[in-house]
């Protein structure tokens, strides 16, 4: 037989929970961004990179220019353009 009884929950359990990872859309649509904004945070390539912007390696995408941030569709996929007013 045990000589200890069985803990119940514990809270301590809570503190080994990950954290996210902030990934996801920064600027939406319409908003004004300047170079080096970020725009969305992914994993892998779900928007494509289109007009006035880059990917970097880890698939952020970011602005090179100054403009508004414009979501489109290309060919079935999601294209990310920045455009200058």
């Amino acid at each position: 037989m045990s000589h200890v009884k069985a803990s119940g929950n514990v809270n301590q359990h809570a503190q080994s929970r990950r954290h996210g990872k902030r990934l996801g859309v920064k600027k939406f649509g319409g908003e004004v961004v300047k170079p080096g904004h970020i725009i969305l945070r992914q994993r892998g390539s779900v928007y494509k990179s289109g007009k006035g912007v880059g990917m970097g390696k880890d698939h952020t995408i970011f602005s090179m220019i100054a403009g508004s941030v414009q979501f489109g569709k290309k060919f079935g996929k999601t294209m990310v353009n920045v455009i200058t007013s």
